[in-house]
């Protein structure tokens, strides 16, 4: 098995989610990539949307390994009369996954506020009951409460907050008993196992058998971040979360390889050379199918037109696109199956 530092894995990921992410606020997280690829000494190029591609080396048939930096999040739609923020999704994030949740407000001008995720009306001792049964909903009856004395739109207008604006929602990051609980799991949880690997080559435990890009997209989350590749691509292999639910196979302790998702199935010879490969090195892994609303960037690249082979693995993580949680073991095993393959 490689070296699999679970101190900086960890210490990665918290970098990562430390750094508020919506997808289309991708400047700040894209300075922090740049800033860990030049200190492990890997040549870059910049896609014009944002995106950060790391050549990492080898020679043959190019093979880009892909994890995404970009988080679900939220929008401002319009300001309520109150001086409240009505609310719009930006990737898959539902109202009952970030209810009470404490998030920033971004603005056109730089300033930044905090807020909370609330139903309106918001205090149940006050509420009538067919009221607190309705299910939350962006348009009707979930805004954000600002941390600031506004009562009126024009005076939550006179703060530079508009319609547009970027909402992030903390993380929450916490570990218990191997158990890694925080927000954006998927996916930075997936670019630190890749940055792990990505050490590993810099500091030469890790021969590469062929030519590997790792390409950082920051548009995953609403479906087109690797809708450009780089010329010479043959294959590409996302590093994605699998989720868990009552008909997976998936567990927060194993590494899932992907037979299909709600779009497609992955390449078959590629998954089966993922499959001998996890087999060889003894990795702990399952296979599974995601449906009915799971998709990876190999799909994007597909609907794009390259003529590449594809396929994806991920550690096992519950809750996905709310608070999620995975296990420290998932990204062990996950990281193995990516560092054997590389050098497959």
């Amino acid at each position: 098995m490689y070296r699999f530092d679970e101190e900086y894995c960890l210490e990665t990921f918290k970098k990562l989610i430390a750094v508020d992410s919506t997808t289309g606020q991708y400047e700040e997280i894209q300075r922090l990539a740049i800033s860990m690829i030049e200190e492990l000494g890997f040549p870059y190029t910049v896609t014009h949307k944002g995106g950060v591609i790391a050549e990492l080396g080898g020679e043959g048939e190019p093979l880009v390994v892909t994890a995404h930096l970009d988080d679900i999040g939220l929008m401002v739609r319009h300001i309520n009369a109150d001086g409240t923020l009505n609310l719009c999704p930006v990737g898959g994030l539902y109202p009952f996954y970030c209810v009470t949740e404490n998030v920033r407000v971004y603005t056109h001008s730089g300033k930044v506020y905090t807020g909370t995720v609330c139903r309106t009306p918001n205090s149940i001792h006050v509420t009538e009951e067919e009221t607190r049964t309705v299910l939350p909903d962006f348009r009707t009856n979930v805004c954000v409460v600002l941390d600031e004395n506004v009562r009126t739109a024009e005076e939550t207008r006179g703060l530079g907050v508009e319609t547009g604006d970027i909402i992030a929602l903390e993380p929450r990051f916490t570990i218990s008993n191997g158990y890694i609980k925080s927000r954006f799991v998927d996916d930075k949880a997936a670019a630190a196992v890749l940055f792990a690997a990505m050490r590993e080559i810099a500091e030469g435990r890790l021969k590469l058998s062929r030519k590997v890009y790792a390409y950082f997209a920051v548009y995953e989350e609403i479906g087109h971040g690797t809708s450009w590749l780089p010329a010479d691509t043959r294959d590409i292999l996302a590093v994605d979360i699998a989720p868990t639910g009552p008909v997976q196979n998936s567990d927060e302790r194993r590494v899932s390889i992907f037979a299909k998702d709600s779009r497609y199935p992955y390449h078959v010879a590629m998954t089966g050379e993922l499959r001998d490969t996890a087999a060889a090195i003894g990795a702990d892994y399952v296979m599974d199918i995601f449906t009915p609303h799971y998709g990876t960037d190999c799909d994007t690249s597909l609907v794009a037109g390259y003529d590449v082979r594809h396929a994806a693995i991920g550690f096992g993580t519950a809750n996905s696109h709310g608070y999620e949680r995975t296990h420290i073991d998932g990204l062990r095993n996950t990281f193995n199956l990516l560092c054997a393959y590389m050098e497959r």
